[in-house]
């Protein structure tokens, strides 16, 4: 079975995207569903509508999305594994820009939007550096002159990232997006597989429910606004 990560912000054509993937490969690959977002969703209801295939979703709540879907990926995989699928695509809620939910033995798809801004791709660094691929969708919206900015950005964050720029909705431009995924290795062991990247380091005070605003009224993870260096690194 192979799994299909796909991230990126909220309302940057995730969802078009998964479309396509499904309409491409669900004759072949029996593809399955899961959604993983905060409070509401209604992806899975949709492509469960429009395609037949098993879909899904999970509510984060209280927890940061990225940290639930890490700890319900080998769940949602055995899931997968139960319904025979060839294809596990896996959307996340796109919320955190320092999190990435890409996954060893994975298909890691970030997805961008060409109207959100020349520097959106420098914005959310992790996201595309860790990706296999970045697919910029909206890209009829731009002129061309925008495109290659966009696309510098892209290569700022990371040097030779394939680079696929596509109106998802109609599907132009997603054919090479599709041989990647044919291409892709099937997943060799669950128990195997890890993150790509680093989680943020640490659990501090405010993660845990203190509400008093200031450093003052925190301890481990903290830092006041005229610090040294406006980007903070943990010891």
């Amino acid at each position: 079975m192979k799994l299909v990560i796909v991230a990126g912000p909220p309302s940057a054509g995730k969802t078009a995207v998964i479309r396509q993937i499904v309409r491409e490969f669900r004759s072949t690959e029996s593809p399955v569903f899961l959604k993983i977002d905060v409070v509401r969703a209604f992806e899975d209801e949709e492509l469960r509508a429009e395609f037949g295939i098993p879909a899904r979703k999970v509510y984060s709540g209280d927890l940061c999305p990225d940290h639930m879907g890490i700890m319900i990926l080998r769940d949602a995989i055995a899931w997968a594994e139960g319904l025979k699928a060839g294809m596990l695509i896996v959307e996340s809620a796109g919320l955190c820009l320092r999190c990435t939910p890409y996954a060893t033995q994975s298909f890691g798809i970030a997805v961008l939007s060409a109207v959100s801004g020349s520097n959106t791709p420098l914005k959310m660094a992790p996201m595309i550096a860790l990706a296999d691929v970045a697919v910029v969708t909206k890209t009829d919206l731009i002129s061309q002159a925008e495109k290659e900015v966009f696309r510098e950005c892209i290569r700022m964050v990371r040097t030779g990232l394939d680079i696929i720029e596509t109106n998802a909705i109609q599907g132009t431009g997603m054919r090479y997006l599709m041989q990647a995924i044919a291409a892709a290795p099937e997943i060799s062991d669950p128990e195997t597989i890890t993150l790509r990247g680093t989680p943020p380091l640490g659990v501090c005070t405010i993660c845990v429910g203190k509400k008093e605003i200031g450093w003052q009224h925190h301890f481990g993870v903290i830092r006041p606004l005229d610090a040294a260096d406006n980007l903070f690194r943990g010891d």
